[in-house]
């Protein structure tokens, strides 16, 4: 195996292999890469003996030593080769170049490029301009508009991860400015913000006639994501035809692919412009729009070919350790395994990607599709045996969190038909109590 212009080898980690040299060298290129600890100079696959110890020393030298930070960059993993255990780790092309050792700062001794195979010195003339072409108005530059802001359902979804945020989790996920204020990464992830995400269904193929309008907002962009993936994850029916041999059944959209595009846009969406990435939903297609077309220095066949620079590395970091995003550049790969190039669209201001339903929905043929019941929807009709308040439809089902109750269990549950309100005219009544209907009832059985 031949090291490239993209891939770096290292036979083992000690304090005298320069890997921020390396890690460096991939942020400066415009096409990021990829090093792997447990292969020598020869490309001979040695293997790495404490993969975990390799991978914590990796991620705090990165953390510690280069800057600009390049946390949200880097994904560290193990892989096996010749039943051999390698660490890589794989590097993004980062937004805000040049970047540097923090011992050395912005000079030849400090920066380095990738040019072929190895990793050299940036001239300071390229140092120079590419730091007065950095792009300043980043959303972990500009200053939140608000500074009492509250973290409380960030650090509900880090507990639910077994991840716990400390005091100085601001600093620590990049949510503060160089003066320690809110910046604008910090008030998307808050509770609180003006942030409204719609999403929108049309009873055709055009913009004409507008059946139902869903405003997921003005709350931390993680839990307005989830609720957006609820949403389009329930519109995904499954369509069922009977045929002389079986039953077929296929959904009307990719569900991965689906997935992929919708947290694509949160994570990529330049909401520097105040606005927010949009959902439209039609009888033939879903159509996703993003605010900011290709990030400089990325071309479309880069961009395909899953290449990555990332918009917005802090909301990339925290959806990462969410678990709502695998592995940097995976995304589109992802897509295209199912849609073509052509399900793309790129604007000078706008990204869109269109996703073909495999049937048009219509009147004729609504009675095929099947609701697709998530397991918590189905867990939750199975206990239902009897009219239940709030809490005690949480007891039964073994949910503590309020608002992860009410859009992973009940409210799903209502908007397929299954439960029903006893109190319909007054939703809120502390009196309010739940029951299956009998479409519960029959899909129970």
């Amino acid at each position: 195996m031949q090291e490239t212009n993209r891939t770096e080898y290292k036979e083992k980690l000690t304090k005298e292999v320069d890997i921020e040299k390396e890690v460096i060298a991939f942020l400066n290129y415009h096409l990021g890469g990829e090093l792997i600890i447990g292969i020598d100079k020869n490309g001979k696959v040695v293997g790495v003996t404490d993969t975990d110890d390799v991978m914590l020393r990796v991620k705090d030298r990165l953390k510690t030593n280069i800057q600009p930070s390049c946390l949200g960059l880097f994904d560290i993993s193990i892989i096996e080769q010749e039943e051999k255990k390698l660490v890589k780790i794989t590097i993004a092309s980062g937004s805000e170049k040049p970047y540097f050792k923090k011992k050395y700062g912005m000079s030849e001794k400090g920066s380095f490029i990738r040019i072929g195979t190895a990793s050299e010195p940036m001239p300071q003339k390229t140092i120079d301009t590419l730091y007065a072409s950095r792009t300043r108005n980043t959303i972990s530059k500009i200053v939140s508009p608000k500074q009492n802001l509250q973290f409380e359902q960030l650090h509900i979804y880090y507990q639910a991860k077994d991840k716990n945020l400390n005091s100085h989790f601001g600093n620590t996920l990049e949510l503060t400015t160089e003066d320690n204020k809110w910046n604008y990464a910090g008030y998307l992830l808050s509770d609180v913000n003006n942030i409204s995400i719609k999403v929108a269904k049309y009873s055709g193929i055009d913009r004409v006639e507008l059946i139902e309008t869903n405003e997921y907002g003005y709350t931390s962009l993680i839990k307005a994501c989830k609720q957006v993936l609820d949403k389009l994850e329930l519109e995904n029916k499954t369509i069922a035809k009977i045929t002389a041999k079986d039953r077929q059944e296929k959904r009307l959209w990719d569900a991965r692919a689906l997935r992929e595009a919708i947290i694509n846009a949160f994570v990529h969406n330049d909401f520097s412009r105040e606005v927010p990435p949009k959902f439209e939903i039609f009888s033939d297609r879903i159509e996703i729009t993003s605010t900011g077309s290709l990030v400089d220095g990325l071309s479309e066949n880069e961009f395909f070919e899953g290449f990555s620079i990332p918009r917005n590395k802090e909301l990339i970091r925290i959806f990462k350790d969410l678990d709502l995003v695998e592995q940097l550049g995976s995304g589109i790969p992802r897509i295209l395994s199912t849609y073509s190039r052509d399900c793309f669209k790129f604007t000078d201001n706008f990204l869109r990607i269109t996703l073909p339903a495999t049937e048009q929905v219509t009147e004729q043929v609504t009675e095929q599709v099947t609701e697709q019941v998530t397991e918590q929807v189905t867990q939750l009709i199975k206990n239902l045996n009897k009219e239940l308040n709030r809490s005690e439809l949480m007891e039964l089902v073994g949910v503590k969190h309020r608002e992860h109750f009410r859009t992973a269990y009940l409210n799903p549950a209502i908007e397929l038909g299954f439960v029903e309100l006893t109190i319909p005219d007054k939703p809120t009544s502390s009196k309010q109590k739940y029951r299956l209907t009998e479409k519960g009832k029959n899909y129970k059985k």
